[in-house]
């Protein structure tokens, strides 16, 4: 498959940063550090095929793609028994998901699971996955919002659920879901519709969830200079502080303002752009690999994972802080994460917010940052 759109434009945006890298003694540390992390992850493997929960296919999905992105010669079987467990959970519509075994909010997740996915199969690159993408990409351009308001152009975790909402994090997910499998479309059979999502919407729905003036105008933007810039989880919900007035104001914090930004570049928002700069400034003020940025334990590795993958496709080898320090950052998260593994090869968070206390999802996000961290 061709090399994805998210990749040329970021590409394109950024030609000429300077490359930070990763020490030769370093890198063979951490590749060792990874090869370690994915036997343990590949001796996890259920009998089905998947990881963790059969019914949530995308924490197959994550650890499918962490082995592919960490040795795919040497997890052969393991990637080609949790394949046949994810194309088992194709549904007609294209979606890829499972009914949960126990009720839940957000239903499915069908939006979360078909991205996480979809993503996971083209990483594979194997031709005969193309119209399961292709199916994917049809229902998941469907399941963007389209009912306006501050949730129009964002994604839930399930359209079923008869209800308007959106989240940062689904919408990232999404986003990046459809970029990187974008490639997909040129190899439709002539005259056959090409899914896509509307990305002028996703800017739109972009600006409800950034605490910065003049792009967000909602009563919930934080007017904290520590907040501006970054991003929050959802439109008028979730971290808020309240001001002696009683104003209620959304917090910025780590996780989100990194899905936000990676988001922006996906949407293909021009580097200089105030909204772009602004989320590399909040990063800037705000560095740290001690914890999630505003939530501390809460999300940790899910923080890892997005940090990696954003500040790579920003093209940002460095980051330079408001101390005058610069941070080569693929060599301090190689650092921090070797610094986190457990002697069994895995990785691990005493806190359980979002299911992080289950090792085999956090080791898979971990595999996908080194792999981001080392390329």
């Amino acid at each position: 498959m061709k090399k994805s759109l998210a990749g040329i434009v970021a590409g394109a945006l950024f030609a000429g940063a300077a490359w930070g890298g990763v020490p030769a003694e370093l890198e063979a540390e951490a590749r060792a550090a990874a090869a370690k992390g994915a036997a343990w992850l590949a001796a996890q493997q259920q009998a089905g095929g998947h990881w963790a929960l059969a019914d949530s296919p995308a924490l197959t999905g994550l650890a499918m793609w962490a082995l592919q992105k960490t040795d795919p010669a040497a997890h052969r079987s393991a990637i080609d028994r949790a394949l046949v467990f994810i194309l088992t959970s194709v549904q007609e519509d294209g979606s890829i998901w499972r009914q949960p075994s126990v009720q839940r909010k957000g239903g499915g997740l069908a939006n979360y699971n078909t991205a996480l996915c979809m993503t996971a199969l083209h990483a594979l690159g194997r031709p005969e996955l193309v119209p399961v993408i292709q199916n994917a990409r049809t229902y998941l351009a469907k399941m963007q919002y389209d009912g306006g308001g501050a949730y129009g152009g964002g994604m839930g975790y399930d359209a079923d659920q008869g209800r308007p909402y959106a989240d940062l994090s689904n919408s990232y997910v999404a986003y990046e879901a459809m970029r990187l499998t974008q490639d997909v479309e040129d190899l439709r059979a002539a005259g056959e519709p090409k899914a896509d999502l509307d990305w002028q919407a996703a800017q739109s729905f972009l600006a409800q969830v950034q605490n910065l003036p003049g792009v967000n105008t909602n009563a919930y933007l934080s007017e904290s200079a520590a907040d501006r810039g970054g991003f929050a989880y959802t439109p008028g919900a979730g971290p808020a502080t309240t001001n002696a007035e009683g104003k209620v104001a959304l917090r910025s914090y780590g996780s989100m303002t990194y899905a936000g930004l990676l988001a922006l570049i996906y949407a293909q928002v021009d580097a200089q752009d105030v909204r772009v700069q602004s989320a590399k400034d909040w990063a800037s003020r705000h560095w740290t690999l001690d914890e999630n940025p505003g939530l501390g334990a809460e999300g940790l590795y899910y923080f890892f994972n997005v940090l990696t993958k954003s500040l790579a496709a920003a093209g940002d080898e460095t980051l330079a802080l408001p101390d005058g320090r610069t941070v080569v950052w693929r060599e301090e998260v190689v650092r921090k994460l070797l610094a986190l593994q457990r002697p069994d090869g895995s990785w691990f968070n005493d806190n359980n917010r979002w299911w992080e206390a289950d090792p085999n999802l956090v080791t898979a996000y971990t595999l996908l940052a080194l792999a981001t961290a080392l390329e």
